[in-house]
């Protein structure tokens, strides 16, 4: 069996007497990896300062090693800061008036881009996959290619991809669009990214397309598809059967005594619809005099990306508006919303998931949002919430029997947490179950192998001149 070699912005790198990594992203790569043995190669998060790094520091954990490269100060600002964070992350979730588009970031994007190729190529073996992770990475297979690279390369996107019109107001959208053509496999999140990146490489003329989900273009032909991430789903609900029991939990559970929960869980970020998700809830409460003092809603939203000035700016306005909905709704003895930025261990998540009533997931634009997979997981199948879920997050192409809003319609969310918190038992079960039956059928590890056996799969490529034909 071939080694697989993965590679991304940051690794999670294991640490002797630590748990595991969080998230069933880490979980799958590194059981596919032990798997297969390879290398998982990314930035260490660390800068060199003003000096390039000359070597990758590696760390050997059975059949994996983990290749980390540090990046000069220069490197971080241009390749991350500046065209990932502020020109692709914005433009990939149709907000082009956040897009900051300079010509010296996009130089360090591909500079970046140039320097993990040349990192990488000197481990490579002739029969290695490789599997390439994220926005920050899409020139990498060019770059790979340029060395002379043969070996089958695949990629995957994590957050969405919008269509051709938002797409090509990105200066150097063309180069966008020839590094995804140089992979042997691109996966999306959901059909209707699919959909987007077809529409911008067909309707502009960048490429052909070909039976079989193939494509031609930019001299290559390369396959396309859909494979929606998902979560550990058996391993989270143990988390949250077992989660019960825990300090944090009994305590939150105890503070609740009197009070529905309704939660809410993001990385801070202009995407998630925090501030609209805030003014739903408030316009709820006061829609429904009856739940004051009844009902309380727990924002968790860890700090993010907090070096730049929009996301600390966006973090004054999360917490004034908090501030003031509890300074106007509050009693003496009920706060309304209650609002965190530290983080909270993954077990302890998985118990307040399961403690609350509802869980309010309305993001704005999102690739796919693990968060609403998570909370349908955590449920107890006895007396499971109900989840709201924005319709514009990838997880509603999968999760049909949530409540789906529109989150720019403050009222309709508003509406539907009234819903949510008065639905019967019997329908909540009837919701909850079939959400959970797709998520142990579509669980992360199937993620992964499905990507992997159709990369692996894949014809040769001197057979692809019999699909042109």
């Amino acid at each position: 069996m071939s080694r697989l070699i993965v590679v991304s912005n940051r690794v999670p790198v294991p640490e002797k007497g630590k748990a595991a990594p969080a998230g069933g992203l880490a979980v799958a790569l590194q059981a596919a990896l032990r798997e297969r043995g390879g290398i998982w190669m990314g930035w260490s998060g660390k800068s060199s300062g003003d000096e390039e790094t000359s070597h990758l520091t590696t760390i050997v954990d059975g059949k994996i090693t983990y290749a980390l490269t540090d990046l000069t100060d220069r490197d971080v600002e241009e390749y991350y800061h500046g065209f990932a964070n502020r020109v692709l992350w914005p433009t990939f979730h149709y907000r082009l008036d956040l897009a900051e588009y300079g010509r010296r970031e996009m130089t360090g994007y591909f500079r970046v881009n140039r320097f993990f190729a040349q990192r990488l190529a000197p481990m490579l073996e002739p029969d290695d996959v490789i599997w390439v992770q994220d926005y920050h990475l899409i020139p990498l297979a060019n770059e790979l290619r340029l060395m002379g690279v043969k070996n089958r390369i695949g990629f995957f996107l994590h957050i969405p991809l919008p269509p051709a019109d938002v797409l090509l107001a990105m200066p150097v959208y063309d180069k966008i669009i020839e590094g995804l053509a140089q992979y042997d496999l691109v996966g999306f999140q959901t059909d209707y990214d699919l959909a987007n990146f077809v529409g911008a490489l067909v309707r502009e003329g960048f490429g052909e397309t070909l039976p079989g989900g193939y494509f031609k273009s930019y001299n290559r032909i390369f396959r396309t598809g859909a494979y929606p991430i998902s979560i550990e789903t058996d391993v989270f609900a143990a988390y949250a059967k077992r989660a019960l029991n825990n300090a944090m939990v009994k305590k939150a559970a105890t503070s609740l005594a009197g009070h529905e929960l309704v939660i809410g869980v993001d990385r801070l970020d202009y995407s998630k619809g925090i501030t609209q998700r805030l003014d739903a809830y408030e316009r709820f409460i006061l829609a429904n005099p009856s739940y004051q003092g009844k009902v309380s809603y727990l924002q968790i939203t860890p700090k993010s990306r907090s070096e730049v000035p929009e996301y600390e700016a966006m973090q004054r306005v999360v917490a004034e508006q908090a501030g003031r909905v509890n300074g106007e709704l509050g009693t003496v003895d009920w706060v309304p919303i209650r609002y965190m930025t530290r983080s909270v261990a993954r077990p302890v998540l998985a118990g307040l998931y399961r403690i609350a009533k509802v869980g309010l997931v309305t993001p704005m634009r999102d690739g796919m949002n693990l968060v609403a997979k998570e909370y349908v997981a955590a449920q107890n199948p006895e007396d499971p919430g109900v989840l709201i879920l924005s319709r514009f997050a990838g997880a509603a192409r999968e999760l049909h029997s949530a409540l789906l809003v529109n989150p720019y319609d403050i009222e309709g969310v508003a509406n539907a947490i009234a819903r949510a918190l008065s639905m019967p038992l019997d329908e909540r079960k009837e919701r909850w179950q079939k959400m959970m039956d797709h998520l142990q059928v579509h669980d992360v590890t199937d993620w992964c192998n499905s990507f992997m056996d159709d990369l692996t799969h894949l014809p040769e490529t001197e057979d692809h001149a019999a699909l042109a034909t």
